[in-house]
């Protein structure tokens, strides 16, 4: 019920104010339970995509977002809940991986569509960063139900990371046809088998997509953006310092 409000008025906002384009919705089935796997550009995509589907499709986001005090972190917590996001606890032994597959497979068992980003994180410059295996072909493995890739296209120019008021253009959305890992159903033991099931679902998210793909994780990536940025101001910092002392 707060699902469909938030969708009416949320999402169809969204719709008229940036008119995005959509191809394959036939690709999503009329009911029962699949699997969203999408690139990742931008925060608004988690918004974008339910928006311009006719079913719920339910993403997991971090806890904190639901457990903040206050009026703000209830009314943070609402629109969460409302815009069909799963509060994960990243706590304990293994974080944020089996309480992801946890929500996931609950979802799927439920008869509903599971939005999962393979990359984990925003890609910090627009290419296609490497699916990280265990989550979406675990739940894949564990349910045997089907896996439909999804582009996002250009909401990164909409909202970069730290920008919080929007640019008004047009996204896209791309949705490709299911794919079927019931041959490996039962093996989601298998490193192998994992990493081969996430290499193929990104394989057609690129082809979808056209981006450029990097074989490292994004968060690898991000870890040397920041280490290169690092680098760069204690560099200017030196040669400031450098003269100064020589009276430059």
């Amino acid at each position: 019920m707060i699902y469909g409000a938030m969708k009416f008025s949320l999402g169809g906002s969204l719709k008229i104010a940036f008119r995005p384009w959509v191809e394959g919705l036939e690709n999503i089935p009329a009911d029962g339970p699949a699997i969203l796997a999408s690139n990742h550009l931008s925060f608004s995509d988690s918004f974008f995509l339910p928006a311009v589907l006719d079913r719920k499709v339910t993403f997991i986001a971090k806890a904190e977002y639901f457990t903040s005090p206050g009026v703000k972190g209830k009314l943070t917590a609402a629109f969460f809940k409302g815009v069909g996001q799963l509060p994960v606890d990243r706590s304990g032994a293994r974080g944020a991986g089996e309480a992801a597959i946890k929500a996931g497979i609950d979802v799927i068992e439920k008869g509903g569509l599971f939005g999962i980003y393979p990359e984990g994180t925003r890609s910090p410059d627009g290419r296609l960063y490497r699916g990280k295996p265990g989550g979406l072909a675990r739940v894949a493995l564990a349910t045997g139900a089907p896996v439909i890739p999804v582009a996002m296209i250009d909401t990164e120019k909409i909202q970069p990371p730290g920008k919080v008021v929007p640019k008004l253009m047009r996204p896209g959305i791309r949705i490709g046809k299911p794919l079927d890992f019931t041959r490996y159903q039962g093996m989601e033991g298998d490193r192998f088998i994992l990493r081969s099931v996430t290499d193929e679902v990104m394989y057609e998210i690129m082809k979808l997509s056209g981006q450029e793909y990097v074989d490292i994780y994004a968060t690898a990536a991000k870890r040397q953006l920041a280490d290169a940025e690092k680098a760069a101001k204690e560099a200017v910092k030196a040669e400031i310092a450098a003269r100064e002392e020589s009276g430059a």
